[in-house]
């Protein structure tokens, strides 16, 4: 038991610190953003997977009860190979401190939901309160697409149970056609995709943990990714001048090139666009998504060595 947990805590502590700092260093996840947003989430799911394996093994070590419904169905040679009457005194420090973070990241989770539901219904009622004026035809702000007179141009989408699209008409006036659809595709790249969902998980492990390189990294990296891998969406639509062009026209109004949901400069995304990177072959991308998906898989093996040694 002890070899499992030394090694789990390895493994947490190799994904937690220097792989993250190496991936904000590389320069192939600006060419797939898709592809980098699952090298996070497989990092992130290694290392709560390490946390709660770990936690488990130290609970069953430390409290009869708990070492009792874990090995239940397990024979009496896979008891014994984990040897958990012989755990260290540290493991006891180590279950307590590995329950605490469980603790706090289910409710740091759980403030991000409610905070998150909480904004959403009060924008959903700032956009009932603007819905009377609307041109005639559009008297609600229940359909997929929602246009407020308002002369500033903006675009933006709303997640919920379906998703909204919320455009004004001072986006119509000043963008043409097919702009306009590629900013109507970027948005939908996001309801699509439901970034909504990581956005909410990394600002929650990010708020709980923020000296934790991993996730302070999986935060940033993702309301960046995400702009990303919508830009692309929008430009295998309409083109990479096309949206671009539409960037630049909604934002151009406010004297810089920011971007209101996440409040970071465009001048990056816009000059991605007009100078596309060279994306990774078909091949690469398939074995980077492969062996990133194999990670989380370790903690688990780690697990289960003991038990499958006693079987075999």
């Amino acid at each position: 038991m002890t070899v499992c947990l030394l090694l789990l805590s390895a493994v947490a502590v190799t994904a937690a610190v220097p792989v993250p700092r190496a991936l904000t260093r590389a320069e192939w996840p600006e060419r797939e953003p898709v592809v980098a947003l699952w090298v996070w989430q497989c990092l992130v799911a290694t290392v709560l997977l390490c946390c709660l394996t770990a936690l488990t093994l130290g609970a069953a070590a430390v409290f009869h009860t708990v070492r009792t419904q874990v090995f239940a169905p397990a024979p009496t040679e896979v008891t014994e190979a984990y040897d958990l009457s012989a755990a260290p005194p540290w493991a006891t420090a180590l279950t307590l401190l590995l329950a605490c973070g469980a603790a706090w990241t289910t409710a740091m989770l759980a403030r991000e939901l409610v905070d998150a539901r909480r904004r959403r219904g009060q924008a959903r009622a700032h956009l009932r309160e603007r819905a009377p004026d609307l041109p005639a035809g559009l008297p609600s702000a229940r359909g997929p697409l929602l246009v407020l007179e308002d002369e500033y141009p903006d675009a933006w989408w709303l997640p919920g149970h379906p998703p909204q699209l919320i455009v004004t008409t001072g986006a119509l006036h000043r963008l043409t056609a097919h702009q306009l659809d590629a900013v109507l595709t970027h948005e939908r790249g996001h309801a699509r995709a439901h970034h909504d969902w990581l956005l909410h998980l990394s600002t929650a492990l990010a708020t709980g943990f923020p000296r934790i390189p991993l996730f302070s990294h999986f935060c940033d990296q993702t309301h960046r990714l995400v702009e990303l891998a919508a830009d692309d969406s929008a430009s295998r639509r309409c083109g990479h001048l096309t949206t671009a062009l539409a960037l630049i026209e909604l934002n151009q109004h406010r004297g810089v090139l920011s971007c209101a949901s996440s409040h970071r400069l465009l001048g990056e995304r816009v000059d991605r666009l007009l100078e596309p990177p060279p994306r990774l072959g078909r091949r690469h991308r398939a074995l980077t998504t492969a062996v990133a998906g194999l990670v989380p898989l370790l903690p688990l093996l780690i697990a289960f060595a003991p038990g499958l040694s006693a079987l075999s």
